[in-house]
């Protein structure tokens, strides 16, 4: 009952945070399955699994305020699902030392990035629609779908930039894309190929994925009523935790 209780607090935390800055319960959501006892493999394919419930109650929240476009959204799932695909197929083809430690200095240089433009996603401008910039985007998003797929912590934090840089989204629209079609659909893929390669703590389950539905609902309604300022600030505060985590934690 005390592991259970662990787990429910801890992801209640994990993706409250990461509803707000558009990624990042990896953070503490794994570490914690790691912790209590349970190998690599099955710990991330359990955190997979319940890492889509925290995209079930960001919809659930995002959805109603009805600002959200249907094709700009068709967009981005289809742009990174083959990606998450190949992803999950490579996943052991990744030396995981070197793989952390890349993707921990990425996660890193988004945050200070974001931290050095105080401008950066507080007012939204529709830029790069055209077909070059679509396809650009698209490629971007597709190479992002393939770190979503094959490791576990930050990703999500990738896309809301992107969103924000490449097509001049504002950052609470940005992660609200990322919640939903990343969190719910990218997540929902890459839950389903790695359950059929490892096995999953199922018992664990119940408790991770309710505090994921409470905390994306929370972090989403939060965002929503305290705006980009807020979001943008998370999202900082997030990528320089998660990349000096993934770094020294190498």
């Amino acid at each position: 009952m005390s592991e259970l209780l662990l787990l429910f607090v801890v992801s209640l935390l994990a993706n409250l945070l990461s509803a707000l800055a558009g990624g990042g319960a990896g953070l503490l959501q794994l570490p914690a399955l790691l912790h209590l006892g349970l190998p690599f493999a099955i710990a991330l394919a359990t955190h997979k699994i319940a890492s889509v419930a925290l995209g079930v109650g960001a919809t659930l929240r995002h959805w109603q305020t009805g600002q959200l476009n249907l094709k700009f959204s068709a967009f981005i799932l289809l742009a990174g699902l083959p990606g998450v695909w190949l992803g999950t197929q490579i996943i052991v083809s990744i030396p995981e030392l070197w793989a952390k430690l890349a993707l921990g200095i990425l996660t890193l240089a988004l945050g200070l990035y974001s931290i050095f433009k105080p401008k950066l996603g507080l007012n939204p401008q529709r830029i790069h629609r055209d077909t070059m910039g679509l396809s650009i985007g698209a490629t971007v998003l597709f190479v992002i779908g393939i770190l979503n797929g094959s490791l576990t912590s930050g990703t999500g934090l990738f896309v809301t930039l992107w969103l924000v840089r490449w097509f001049g989204l504002d950052f609470t629209r940005a992660v609200s894309y990322t919640l939903i079609l990343v969190g719910l659909f990218w997540n929902g893929l890459g839950a389903i190929f790695l359950a059929q390669q490892s096995p999953v703590a199922w018992t664990w389950l119940p408790a991770l994925i309710v505090g994921s539905l409470l905390g994306g609902y929370l972090g989403a309604h939060w965002a929503l009523l305290q705006g980009n300022k807020l979001v943008k600030r998370s999202f900082e505060v997030l990528t320089i935790i998660i990349g000096l985590s993934l770094i020294f934690k190498n």
